[in-house]
């Protein structure tokens, strides 16, 4: 016997077979069993979703002599049914409307539908891709389309309902079959896997389900490929290297860099991908997969798979990183899958995509990036990087209050937490001293209080000036050039602040025409005194005056390093 591919071997061949659309199996079946049959339907969506299995089923339905009126549940055995299954049904006719696009094509069609049906109990003419009627073709099947012998069902099937005349459409039963959830396609290939006795592992069904793109025919030509490749059994290393994807394994040193906010290694990773060969968009691609996994990690744990692969780093990954960070790496990520193709190179928007994640992460909002560099350029183009000044921000004792504050363990051991003088505060219990103690430090210390909220809402409590604070109300004051982000996020700053602070508390933000001990001024001081160190350690140091003094060198973009770089 002959070979048979599984999209022909596995097409489905009633309705409990049909995976994915129930809602369409539903109506289908209440109107067989009610007897209340439309003169047309229309099926569309996207190949591969079974259109025209689902057309072959209902003109099972329609035909099947094991009942006397049409049935929901084809025996599969009649005459009717097996000539349907094997293409012999005189009663059925299947037209190809890309290949019989004309006037005339559409002509022979209705002439032959006003006869009776030779052995059926209805004549069924499916039309398949109809959006590829001319227009007087369409224009000519109208009046029969509305109101055609009662023998006749018209079964019309398209990629694309958009090109499709209303005229046609308001005369159809119209149906539309959805994309595959690649759980839904995984479940059914393990299930024809099993049956073919075809060994397989799961990790390479959930890569052929991701890219068959929500077709189920796409799917089994996939399978049949990957048991070709891998000599007879479908594995998750070959079908990985058949179909080019990257493991998600490639991908979580990345994140896990990101978590980090390790620019090195998040350069060194990406570097490694290029050498491997990668595609670039394939690796967006899969990031953002990766972040939607994480993401549900985070909200819905249960929602992730069991065999879902690298699971485990999955949910150390959700536990490193916020859900702010994830929702903005994740938007980076499609976003920059988008520019890729205006990028200098794949590799330079690869590379520009994560940084731009490094860059915006909220830890990094308020402008603090990795070490730089002051280079010093010689009249040969010479290239050198001297030392630049630093300085070292103390830790401050509110970000460490609110750290103990927001840890998630249950059982933690009494926070001591120190005054504006370094005195330590009495120790209280739990139940009374936690929300005073709180607010009496972080209430001390507004700009460790804004350096601890997320993103948007950090930027704007960082152009906020405090004005009054007290155990009711903490009155904020904001520069009007902020009135816009005030509108967009203002109320996620007030409920930030409240959950820090405690709902009984009063957030009163005003409108003033300069905030002079904000903390985004405060640190812009700070910057301009670290730049200045900065230049004045560059321009004292004895090599660099060497190089400018003999080599005729000359110093650009004097910038000092961070103090989480030193």
């Amino acid at each position: 016997m002959s070979h048979q591919v599984l999209a022909r071997k596995w097409r489905p061949r009633n309705f409990s077979q049909l995976v994915g659309q129930e809602h369409v199996v539903r109506a289908l079946s209440n109107a067989l069993a009610q007897g209340r049959l439309h003169h047309a339907y229309l099926f569309t969506g996207t190949r591969g979703v079974g259109k025209t299995t689902l057309a072959r089923i209902l003109a099972k339905c329609l035909n099947c002599t094991h009942d006397e009126h049409p049935t929901a549940e084809p025996c599969g055995v009649c005459p009717a049914c097996t000539e349907i299954d094997g293409g012999r049904f005189i009663d059925l006719i299947e037209i190809d409307a890309a290949s019989n696009t004309g006037i005339d094509n559409m002509r022979d069609v209705i002439e032959n539908a006003q006869y009776a049906p030779t052995s059926g109990r209805y004549k069924v003419y499916i039309i398949d891709e109809v959006h590829m009627l001319s227009k007087n073709a369409f224009n000519a099947m109208l009046k029969t389309l509305e109101e055609p012998p009662g023998h006749v069902i018209f079964i019309l099937a398209t990629t694309d309902p958009q090109k499709v005349p209303v005229t046609v459409l308001s005369r159809c039963l119209q149906f539309n079959l959805k994309q595959m959830p690649p759980g839904h396609i995984s479940g059914h290939l393990k299930n024809v896997l099993e049956a073919e006795s075809i060994p397989f592992e799961a990790g390479a069904l959930s890569l052929i389900a991701r890219a068959a793109a929500g077709s189920m025919r796409d799917a089994l030509s996939l399978t049949d490929q990957a048991i070709a490749y891998c000599t007879g059994e479908v594995k998750e290393a070959e079908t990985r290297a058949m179909l080019g994807v990257i493991d998600q394994a490639y991908l979580m040193p990345i994140l896990e860099a990101l978590a980090a906010q390790d620019g090195p290694r998040l350069m060194a990773e990406a570097a490694e991908l290029a050498a491997r060969g990668f595609s670039f968009d394939a690796a967006l691609q899969d990031m953002a997969a990766v972040l939607h996994q994480i993401a549900l990690a985070q909200s819905v744990p249960e929602a992730v798979s069991e065999d879902t692969p690298e699971r485990e780093r999955l949910f150390q990954l959700a536990s490193q990183l916020d859900p702010e960070s994830v929702q903005l790496h994740y938007q980076i990520a499609t976003l920059g899958r988008r520019d890729l193709e205006w990028a200098p190179d794949e590799y330079a928007g690869f590379s520009m995509t994560l940084l731009r994640m490094l860059a915006f992460a909220p830890s990094n909002a308020a402008g603090d990036g990795p070490a730089a560099r002051a280079p010093v350029h010689t009249g040969s183009s010479a290239t050198v990087a001297p030392l630049a000044a630093t300085t070292k921000t103390p830790p401050r004792p509110a970000a460490a209050a609110l750290n103990a504050l927001n840890s998630s363990s249950p059982a933690r051991p009494p926070i001591v937490l120190a005054s504006a003088a370094n005195e330590p505060l009495p120790v209280a219990s739990a139940d009374r001293a936690t929300s005073k103690t709180a607010f009496a430090v972080i209430a001390s210390d507004w700009r460790s209080l804004a350096e601890s909220l997320p993103g948007l809402v950090r930027q704007l409590a960082m152009q906020c000036e405090q004005i009054e604070r007290s155990a009711t109300v903490l009155r904020l004051a904001l520069p009007e050039s902020q009135n816009a982000l005030l509108a967009s996020v203002g109320d996620k700053l007030r409920a930030a602040l409240a959950e820090k602070l405690g709902a009984a508390i009063k957030i009163e933000i005003n409108l003033t025409a300069d905030t002079r001990q904000s903390p985004a001024a405060e640190r812009a001081r700070e910057q301009a005194v670290r730049q200045s160190e900065a230049e004045q350690a560059i321009h004292d140091d004895p090599n660099v005056q060497l190089l400018v003094r003999e080599c005729d060198a000359t110093l650009t973009h004097i910038r000092p390093r961070s103090a989480a770089a030193s």
